[in-house]
């Protein structure tokens, strides 16, 4: 997800300008503050104020002064206020995480479900190589902040290394951000090896069949390929406030409704464009076929992708139609996000089944044409292929096989097929870059700390 700073530096100067016609964008700026502000304090559990100051109010630039907030413990509740333009409430709902409210509330969230027995990881001492790694991961510079929040090693899905700041721990649930993009993958992989998806063929889209849309694809979805007007969700520039994909996650009540009527603006599979709707049209297919309600998609998320592998602490939250937001908005802790790492390293292997289809990691790492200047594959960035991104992430320390979930802020789930790791790294890192040159140094040093002494 792109950096909301410019376009909220927009709302920020209505009570000057008093137009009207960009009160959406204060409306999309109450919506992230309340949303996440609740998430934190709710899910999280984490110091609301101290989560505004740090990864809030960065994105407000001036409109900080403007922006009220208000979190109602006994309500359970976050409320925005900027500058009487915009107000939104976000309630915490208990499995399914906080919303924000738009118009009348859903009916009442399913009972919590209940969870299956632990399965702790196995963790070894760390060496002197692996703590001065942690070392550098969480040295704070001058400027920009790193805040490195938790760091998680695994080296054949052990612990052999671990760290987490102050007022976090192994129980803590971070948000992902955009990571959340590469559990939607997961998802659609788990139904994939149940046969009851195909990424190939026109994605199950009823409104699409009509029209020259129903040529997509659940590929195309996961590629960004769709050719669909959905937005930029890279961009940063000013023209940002008005992102259908920004107004999607922050302002809309059915987020897929609103992302699936968009036209199109290209032929599928002819352009690449990362959007957040494009994973959130894809958490809607998931939804149906788990079974068209929050229920049913909760407990699908659970039994079939969070209790395999052992998570302890995930909250996917959704918006009105309990549809998952998709391209963001998983909470769980660091531990959780290094086993999501390593079923990708496993391909998809959970105690011997085989619950993502056998070549699911290679196809999720694959590079999308299109994509190579970033290096984008299907919801996971790769340093696959000789594009510019990957270049310069093997130039910082990330070996040429490696692939990695990516979020806002500086969320990292990083997988290195040869040197049998998963380093996951999680923080509240302002934009440009989000530590990037952190992470290198950290996956370079880590694979360092394992390598046997006679390599």
């Amino acid at each position: 997800m792109t950096s909301l700073r410019p376009w909220l530096l927009i709302a920020a100067t209505l009570p000057l300008a008093g137009c009207g016609a960009l009160s959406g964008a204060a409306h999309v700026a109450t919506g992230l503050a309340s949303h996440q502000i609740c998430s934190a304090a709710f899910v999280s559990r984490i110091d609301p104020q101290v989560f505004r100051r740090e990864a809030v109010d960065p994105e407000l630039g001036p409109a900080r002064w403007l922006m009220r907030t208000k979190v109602d413990r006994e309500g359970r509740s976050v409320s925005a206020s900027l500058a009487g333009l915009a107000t939104t409430r976000a309630v915490y709902r208990g499995p399914s995480g906080c919303l924000v409210l738009h118009g009348a509330p859903p009916p009442a969230p399913p009972q919590p479900i209940p969870a299956s027995r632990p399965r702790p990881l196995a963790k070894a001492p760390a060496s002197a190589a692996m703590e001065a790694a942690l070392d550098h991961a969480f040295a704070e510079p001058a400027k920009p902040w790193r805040r490195t929040k938790a760091v998680v090693i695994l080296h054949d899905g052990e612990i052999v290394g671990e760290r987490y700041a102050p007022g976090y721990g192994p129980d803590t649930a971070i948000t992902g951000w955009s990571a959340t993009k590469s559990v939607t993958n997961a998802l659609v992989g788990v139904l994939v090896q149940q046969g009851k998806l195909t990424v190939d063929g026109p994605a199950p889209v009823a409104a699409w069949r009509g029209d020259a849309r129903r040529d997509i694809s659940l590929d195309n979805l996961l590629r960004m390929t769709s050719g669909l007007a959905l937005g930029d969700s890279l961009d940063s520039s000013l023209k940002s406030a008005f992102d259908p994909s920004a107004v999607m996650l922050f302002a809309e009540r059915d987020m897929a409704g609103f992302a699936q009527a968009r036209p199109l603006a290209a032929a599928p599979g002819t352009t690449w464009t990362y959007a957040d709707a494009s994973p959130t049209l894809t958490s809607r297919i998931i939804r149906d076929q788990a079974g068209r309600t929050e229920a049913a998609m909760l407990a699908f998320a659970r039994r079939e992708l969070f209790d395999r592998l052992g998570m302890e602490h995930p909250t996917l939250e959704l918006d009105a139609t309990g549809t998952p937001l998709g391209a963001t908005h998983l909470w769980a802790s660091a531990r959780d996000w290094a086993r999501l790492g390593q079923l990708y390293l496993d391909d998809g292997v959970v105690d011997g089944e085989q619950i993502l289809p056998a070549g699911w990691a290679d196809y999720s790492a694959r590079p999308t044409p299109g994509a190579e200047r970033v290096g984008y594959g299907a919801g996971f960035w790769t340093n696959r292929g000789a594009g510019a991104g990957a270049r310069r992430r093997i130039g910082l320390g990330m070996p040429a096989d490696a692939y990695f979930a990516r979020g806002h802020d500086g969320q990292y789930v990083v997988i290195v097929p040869s040197s049998r790791l998963v380093v996951v790294r999680l923080g509240i890192t302002p934009a440009p870059g989000n530590d990037i040159e952190g992470v290198g140094r950290l996956v370079a040093e880590a694979i360092a700390a394992v390598r046997p002494p006679s390599s």
